[in-house]
């Protein structure tokens, strides 16, 4: 199904316990091999001239922040915390932002204290706005999910308070402007929680009306084909928006950093996550691929930058701790 541009991404397809209005945006494009050829001749000129050497293909090795992982409630039965921290441990992630539909699934996690110190890994749990998958296309106008909001932020977690709110999605821009999605950015700003929203560049800019200076996560950053230039420009208009990096089209190019991408991550490193978006139980089965493949196009940075994008960034926002 086609979406208008000026929505936050058509709706996924396919995936076992697809929702009615979530999207898979993982549709290889088919390109000439000619132009294919050009477009990576051109990528590569891009990368020697953005002012810093083109690096050897290598990896990534420190920690990860996975800031957009959901245990929803299809996860946990094939998949048992024993299995999904284990996939953490294994892949090197040492912090999570935990979100779920419902929020079960985040209060699980962060409930599994032991199991999770022993994984190495850190659980910052954030309030979902979803109790089902009809919350998704109007909970920006629902009264109850605002309350459910204040329910949730008041009773906690065994890991300690909720960091944030989201991941929500906004498939019209203009529902950015409901009247829940306004009183729950002034809300996270009132309160200092994060914001994890999949939505488009124009909802942004709505959402940040309502509450300048809120700790926006930008789910995919952009992953209705935004443009790299767009993105930079919102960002140095909104200096506390970070952009989150999975699903994003566009930002490799023939296995390797595709160069805007590049150039972007040199001049503002600080501004950039990476993350799984266990959307569906597929993206768990994927876990250790999916983090390796960032370990991958980080290893093209250089050092400073790859681990700001990959720990650093992360763990400032939320005050993390160096990993041991």
């Amino acid at each position: 199904m086609t979406h208008p541009r000026s929505a936050c991404g058509a709706p996924r397809q396919g995936g076992a316990a697809s929702g009615p209005a979530e999207l898979d945006p993982r549709r290889p494009r088919v390109r000439a091999a000619g132009v294919r050829r050009r477009g990576l001749l051109l990528s590569a000129v891009g990368v020697l001239g953005a002012g810093a050497p083109l690096r050897a293909a290598t990896r990534y090795e420190g920690p990860l922040f996975d800031a957009h992982l959901h245990y929803n409630d299809e996860a946990q039965s094939p998949h048992p915390l024993a299995d999904v921290l284990g996939r953490m441990k294994r892949s090197g992630v040492r912090a999570i932002v935990a979100n779920s539909r419902p929020n079960d699934g985040t209060l699980a996690l962060a409930g599994a204290l032991e199991a999770a110190r022993a994984a190495g890994v850190t659980v910052v749990p954030f309030v979902r706005l979803y109790r089902n998958r009809a919350d998704y296309s109007g909970w920006f106008a629902d009264e109850s999910i605002h309350q459910m909001v204040l329910a949730e932020l008041a009773r906690g977690t065994p890991a300690g308070p909720f960091r944030g709110l989201g991941e929500f999605h906004l498939y019209d821009s203009a529902n950015a402007d409901g009247p829940v999605a306004a009183k729950l950015m002034k809300l996270a700003r009132e309160r200092g929680l994060a914001v994890l929203a999949h939505c488009d560049e124009v909802a942004v800019e709505k959402l940040m009306a309502h509450a300048p200076g809120t700790k926006l996560i930008w789910a995919h950053t952009g992953i209705g084909g935004t443009p790299v230039a767009r993105v930079r420009e919102l960002m140095r208009v909104h200096p506390s928006v970070l952009g989150e990096l999975s699903y994003r089209p566009g930002l490799t190019e023939g296995g390797r950093l595709a160069s805007a991408w590049r150039e972007t991550f040199l001049a503002m490193p600080e501004r950039f996550l990476v993350g799984s978006d266990t959307w569906i139980n597929a993206r768990w089965q994927d876990y250790e691929a999916l983090m390796d493949e960032a370990r991958r196009w980080l290893g093209e940075l250089p050092p400073a930058a790859a681990r700001r994008i990959a720990w650093d960034n992360g763990a400032a926002l939320f005050g993390l701790p160096d990993p041991t």
